[in-house]
């Protein structure tokens, strides 16, 4: 049984989800101890919880340790079984989390799943569904498997209670290598506010403010008034190129201007623009697995953060794979995982 610190690099759920992840795809048990130690609230929380009971649920595996506040888990994994499930966090904790965990096993299972979560869709400190959506997904079915993700309700902190269905059908022919090196001709560009039970008003101060700093035109910005069960806002800059799409998001806080929420937004975005790197920090996180359990790839990143450089750590433990992180003379960031 392999043994997993949690305490590793960035220390946070990262390694819970990744270990869970290589755990069902690779069929070795593990042990994970110092779970999220460098959180101020270590252990399982209740969208840690959610991940750990999703995985036991989709390979009926058997755990230990698998409730709030646990340190130290362990769990030993059965065969995938493809299907629908549905997993529900019970608070806002984030749904594209919890699917993270899951979906890796799922796209290379033996059939066609379905799975519905309800919790937070659009979380601070998590991917929201827009950039799984936009972003993510689009490079993944270059790999092979067919996933699609419907958002029928948000989710914001808080309140949570969103709603997303996600199918996913695996690859006939397995997963095939990848190659992002130029981000290609841009496409398209847009700024969109989501607002739920606020003032209007607010998105549109941050598309305005946004959109003022990166000079992008008036035809690019759109305010959107969405259902959720409680008050929530989030600002999506997303810039679409021929080879790679990103999304920059920021969300909207209590007692919190409009404008500076847009002001920050606007400066990653503006910092990616300036870099000609077609990857993303945090695509470049949620590339590595995919093509660490198939034939490998090479991309280039704007550069490797604690996070990218302890999923890779996390990887290597289950997988012998030498993964390359090569820094260029562009301060861009070569990634190469082998095939072998």
């Amino acid at each position: 049984m392999l043994t997993i610190d949690g305490s590793y690099g960035e220390g946070g759920g990262q390694i819970l989800r990744s270990s869970l992840a290589l755990s069902m795809i690779t069929q070795q048990s593990f042990c994970i101890k110092n779970i999220r130690a460098a959180r101020s609230s270590p252990g399982l929380q209740r969208q840690h919880l959610a991940a750990v009971n999703a995985a036991v649920e989709i390979c009926q595996a058997e755990v230990v340790g698998n409730q709030l506040g646990a340190r130290e888990l362990m769990f030993r994994p059965n065969k995938v079984q493809s299907g629908e499930y549905h997993f529900s966090i019970g608070t806002a904790g984030s749904c594209m989390l919890v699917l993270q965990t899951v979906l890796p096993a799922l796209m290379i299972a033996s059939g066609k799943s379905t799975v519905t979560l309800e919790g937070g869709t659009h979380n601070p400190f998590a991917p929201p569904s827009d950039f799984l959506e936009q972003c993510f997904l689009k490079v993944l079915k270059r790999i092979g498997p067919g996933v699609e993700l419907e958002l029928e309700r948000a989710g914001f902190y808080p309140a949570g209670g969103g709603l997303c269905k996600v199918s996913i059908e695996p690859s006939s022919f397995g997963l095939r290598p990848l190659e992002i090196l130029e981000r290609g001709r841009l496409l398209n560009q847009e700024a969109i506010a989501l607002v739920a039970r606020l003032p209007k008003s607010i998105g549109e101060r941050e598309i305005n403010t946004a959109c003022r700093i990166l000079g992008w035109p008036q035809s690019s910005r759109s305010v959107r008034e969405i259902d959720s069960p409680g008050h929530g806002n989030a600002l999506l800059l997303h810039v679409e190129f021929e080879n790679v799409s990103e999304v920059v998001t920021g969300f909207g806080k209590l007692n919190v201007q409009a404008e500076f929420i847009a002001k920050k937004a606007a400066r990653e975005m503006k910092t990616y623009l300036a870099s000609d790197a077609p990857v993303g920090a945090y695509l470049a996180d949620q590339l590595l697995l995919p093509l660490a359990i198939g034939s490998g790839g090479v991309f280039r990143c704007t550069d490797t953060t604690p996070h990218t450089l302890t999923n890779i750590h996390t990887i290597k433990s289950f997988i012998e794979k030498e993964i390359k992180c090569e820094p260029l003379s562009d301060e861009t960031v070569l990634i190469t995982i082998p095939d072998t």
